[in-house]
């Protein structure tokens, strides 16, 4: 017998992608089924290349006898919903950014820290970390572990995407209009996306900086180490699917070139891409599509005792949230449910 899995926010970006990965990674399930508010019901999502569901309200769904929840709304809906299927007795893999911070929640990467994940029996929930922050600190973990980081300076290039659909057809709106000459509307952004790139990522804080680079420095170290120093500037550019981010390391101990790609190149989810010509780097555009987190461009920082800087590029609908989210179910029903593996789902 296989899982019952239900996937909240499924007509989302997030949540046809968690469909897909499930579908392409063969999850062992018996069930699925996608939820999403009332305006959505009855509308059909994509299980695979063959295979369609139909969508039922997430408000009237009765969690009892589901297993595992992926789930991926907004904030606010996650903060009802999410403690209702815990309380009915399924596993909550959580993408909002409510839960990360809870000292009772787990918050995991499984190439990081998936030893976390046994944590889920407080609350029933495990958080997926901000997508910006899920890729760096894959590529930060074998760094860490030759030669403990000190402090790390970020400068992201995130994708709209990671606003949502609407930010998607923000940016293609925009674009479209600028070669016909139509006035630009600004709706999900704060300023003209198309052709521009604007250094602000949801609220402003106190201290000047936006939550969204607060969260990486405070989910960074929660799930890699509390004492690593974290500086991030979050920007949001023309791009619609990948983030990019440009990672300045401080280590405790001398770190090499060789030594840092070498680790690199062994590490789980990591695709090394370091050639110093042209093209002998991974862009966004290249990264879409893909589970890798990409590293280029690795070098020396002679600025420090001990510094490096590289290019860190990655899917953020995928790696950065629906596959992350997967990864931890995977782990979650091969380590602590256990449930039989289902047969290969059939369409229909």
């Amino acid at each position: 017998m296989g899982y019952k899995v239900a996937v909240v926010g499924a007509t989302g970006n997030v949540g046809r992608e968690m469909l897909s990965i499930m579908a392409e990674r063969e999850f062992p399930a018996d069930e699925i089924v996608p939820l999403a508010s009332s305006r959505s019901i009855g509308k059909e999502v994509s299980y695979g290349e063959d295979e369609v569901l139909q969508v039922r309200e997430l408000d009237t769904f009765d969690f009892r006898g589901t297993d595992i929840v992926l789930s991926s709304p907004g904030a606010k809906v996650s903060a009802v919903h999410s403690p209702r299927a815990a309380k009915a007795g399924a596993v909550v893999i959580d993408n909002t950014s409510y839960w990360r911070m809870d000292p009772d929640v787990p918050l995991v990467v499984p190439e990081v820290n998936p030893q976390a994940i046994a944590g889920y029996t407080k609350r029933g929930i495990i958080a997926n970390p901000n997508c910006s922050t899920a890729q760096m600190v894959v590529a930060l973990k074998p760094l860490h572990d030759l030669a403990r980081i000190k402090r790390v300076v970020v400068a992201t290039y995130q994708s709209v995407s990671g606003a949502g659909r609407d930010a998607m057809d923000e940016l293609f709106t925009q674009t479209r209009g600028i070669y016909v000459n139509d006035p630009i509307k600004k709706e999900r952004f704060t300023k003209q996306i198309a052709f521009n790139c604007i250094p602000h990522i949801d609220i402003f804080m106190d201290d000047g900086s936006t939550k969204e680079e607060w969260k990486m420095a405070a989910e960074t170290r929660k799930i890699l180490d509390p004492d690593i120093a974290v500086t991030a500037t979050c920007v949001r550019v023309p791009v619609f699917i990948s983030h990019a981010e440009a990672v300045n390391v401080e280590f405790e101990r001398p770190l090499s070139e060789d030594e840092a790609r070498s680790a690199l190149r062994n590490a789980p989810g990591v695709t090394v891409i370091d050639h110093r010509v042209d093209e002998g780097y991974v862009t966004q555009a290249e990264a879409a599509g893909e589970d890798a987190v990409f590293v280029s461009r690795i070098r020396r920082d002679p600025t420090v005792p001990h510094g490096l800087n590289f290019w860190c590029v990655s899917d953020n609908l995928r790696k950065g949230a629906a596959l992350n989210a997967v990864q931890i179910a995977e782990v979650l029903a091969g380590k602590y449910l256990k449930k039989a593996a289902a047969p290969k789902r059939k369409a229909g």
